[in-house]
């Protein structure tokens, strides 16, 4: 059978005060933060909770705390009225159960906090409101009971009248019967303008009436997924002595691996204080922001450009994973604890997964010489969350491996944002059901990894192949090497990848040598895809101007969390990392913060309907020169009881059971 067990941390349940500046969220603090924000005044029955997360204390003072001592626990809270569309961001101490800090947000500069729960709620009900909407509805013979309506951000665009304004934009899809997927029924050619304070609809686009698409989005029916595949035969995933890791109130250990584990509802899993054997390579590792722009200018679409994490807060809506489905194996589960609109904690069961995984060879040799054969299986501990919002499902897998690489991989799957497709085609979507489209957009996500390489003070070297000319030394033409470019102010550390150079950037400590002499660091491996696709003139380019490069650099600031800026929503643009930049601060053997833009740029397919398989993409952290030979020489041979190859000796094999004896992937 399968060794499974459902083994959660229920630690952010209990009511014992946390002992270390970055633990877990317990739901007492949450208590203690609304508390607050009442006794002051400033949570009154029209105002929300917009965002909610630790107010993480500066890295110098996390690494200087020593185990018994007292904490200050402080939390950031945005606060909305839905009145009158006034904010205020706030910081509040838990521990002394006092406001810290308040200020109001100028929202025409500054931007709009998040949308939130309640006004998805609302939006339907504004919309079936407005005479203009329910018009354009009967126009296509179609009842206003039966579409769902979503807002949308409205980005920034020239409309005076929405400047300071809380406003959404609005598709409406039809929904055939309670279970039918609406995402198949797009009204195409048909947005409202909403203004949430006034919840009124400000404006209707309504420029065509093409057929609403009739096919099925259902593909959680048996008629639509057709009879079960019998074939496949079950894969059991065991572990008879039980897992290689421990969990202690988020601190993870694994191997020579430690590290802390966190959770928010804007960047959702965060690594904090990622060590290997004793010695540190990331102080902090997390998804500080999210785009997907989409590419059809049409009248009614133009404006599609969701920043999932800044405008929505897309892990409050992370998935309560499941055993058996989500993760595979001995389990640990770890519950995130976060804040309702109304400043409630609320508990996400089985937020985070915690799994080990055989990932195939880890290093291994024949030698023609002394007729050895050694072979050593890989391994990795994955830390991952799966968030749905909207029509798209995001999971973030961190991997964490025997030989010290760090990776990322990013999971993207759900259901393709739709339109009607129509007979003449559109240049800017796939048709991928019968007159039913996906238009062209991307995704494209900025990991902020705050980089402590073997100490404090890095620095970034641009690596890369070099071609050597045929000549003098080099006469038979065979001959390149590596060029590496130390990258010493912010202004020059705003980089592309180059795959035809193989180009990566190595974070390297220049005060600490190998035992050969080499600084010791760790690489930067991008898959380098596109960037940001849109002109350069363009209001999304203002707004995501941190996806116009994969590499960014920049010292290292507590202030500076967020790429975008701290309020994405309906900021005009040219906050995050573009205005930090200006300053051309020095980041060589500096503090350092490196932001690498990745992601995917999505063409859609017919097989991506009616649900999308899963889509790839990601990063590695490699380490070059931070060892000074392989660190995996100590990983034992499996036993012979786990490594079927034929032989009671399961790294020195002969005869014809030598052929991939117990190497395979």
């Amino acid at each position: 059978m399968t060794t499974v067990e459902d083994r959660r941390d229920a630690t952010t349940d209990t009511p014992e005060a946390p002992t270390h500046p970055l633990a877990m969220t317990r739901g007492a603090e949450v208590d203690r933060v609304r508390e607050a924000l009442t006794a002051a005044g400033l949570l009154t029955e029209t105002v929300r909770f917009a965002f909610f997360a630790p107010e993480e204390p500066p890295k110098a003072e996390v690494l200087a705390h020593d185990d018994g001592a007292p904490i200050d626990r402080r939390f950031r809270a945005v606060l909305l009225d839905l009145a009158t569309g006034r904010s205020w961001d706030t910081v509040v101490s838990a521990t002394s159960g006092e406001v810290v800090s308040s200020r109001e947000i100028d929202a025409p500069r500054e931007g709009q906090p998040p949308i939130i729960d309640a006004e998805f709620e609302l939006i339907e009900d504004i919309l079936n409101a407005d005479d203009g909407w329910i018009e354009a509805l009967r126009k296509r013979d179609i009842e206003p009971a039966l579409v769902r309506a979503v807002p949308l951000s409205a980005g920034v665009y020239d409309h005076p009248e929405e400047v300071g304004r809380r406003i959404v934009r609005s598709f409406g899809f039809r929904q055939d019967h309670e279970q039918d997927h609406p995402w198949a029924h797009p009204i195409d050619g048909l947005v409202a303008y909403v203004d949430l304070t006034d919840r009124r609809v400000t404006r209707i686009i309504d420029v065509a009436t093409p057929p609403v698409p009739a096919t099925s989005g259902n593909f959680d029916d048996p008629e639509v997924q057709g009879p079960p595949l019998d074939s496949l035969k079950p894969i059991e995933i065991t572990q008879p002595e039980g897992r290689s890791f421990t969990v202690e109130d988020g601190r993870v250990r694994w191997g020579k691996w430690d590290l802390r584990i966190g959770f928010n509802e804007r960047e959702g899993l965060t690594l904090h204080q990622i060590a290997f054997d004793g010695r540190p390579v990331c102080y902090r590792a997390s998804i500080a922001e999210m785009v997907v722009p989409y590419a059809d200018p049409a009248p009614t679409r133009f404006w599609q450009n969701y920043f999932d994490c800044g405008e929505y807060m897309f892990a409050r809506y992370a998935d309560s994973l499941q055993l058996g489905c989500d993760c595979l194996g001995d389990i640990h589960y770890v519950d995130a604890v976060i804040a309702d609109d109304f400043g409630l904690p609320k508990t996400i069961t089985n937020a985070i997964c915690m799994h080990e995984e055989d990932t195939g060879v880890l290093w291994k040799h024949s030698d023609l010489f002394t007729q050895s054969r050694e072979v050593r299986r890989q391994r990795r501990l994955v830390i991952s969350f799966f968030t749905p919002i909207g029509n798209y499902d995001y999971g973030f897998y961190w991997y964490l491996y025997l030989d010290g690489t760090i990776q990322l991989e990013v999971k993207a799957t759900g259901i393709v944002f739709t339109a009607a497709y129509p007979e003449g085609g559109n240049e800017y979507a796939t048709e991928v059901a019968p007159g039913l489209g996906a238009p062209y957009h991307q995704h494209l996500f900025s990991a902020r990894l705050d980089m402590t390489v073997d100490g404090v003070r890095n620095a970034v070297e641009e690596a890369e192949a070099e071609r050597v000319p045929m000549g003098e030394g080099n006469p038979y033409g065979n001959a390149f090497r590596q060029r590496r470019t130390r990258l010493s102010r912010e202004s020059q550390a705003q980089r592309r990848a180059d795959g035809s150079v193989v180009r990566s950037w190595h974070i390297v400590n220049p005060e600490k040598r190998n035992a050969l002499g080499q600084n010791v660091g760790y690489a930067l491996l991008p898959e380098g895809r596109a960037t940001l696709l849109a002109d350069e003139a363009s209001s999304i380019h203002a707004r995501a101007t941190f996806a116009t490069n994969h590499l960014w650099v920049t010292r290292y600031d507590p202030a500076q969390r967020y790429p975008a800026g701290d309020f994405v929503n309906q900021n005009p643009g040219g906050a995050g990392l573009p205005a930090w930049v200006r300053a051309d601060r020095d980041i060589d053997g500096e503090d350092i913060v490196v932001w690498h833009t990745f992601g995917t740029t999505h063409f859609p397919r017919p097989e991506d309907w009616p649900v999308m398989p899963v889509d790839h993409t990601g990063f590695t952290l490699k380490p070059v020169g931070f060892f000074d030979r392989n660190p995996a020489l100590d990983v034992p041979a499996t036993r012979a009881a786990h490594c079927h190859n034929g032989s009671g000796d399961d790294h020195e094999v002969h005869g014809p059971a030598k052929e991939r004896a117990g190497d395979g992937d």
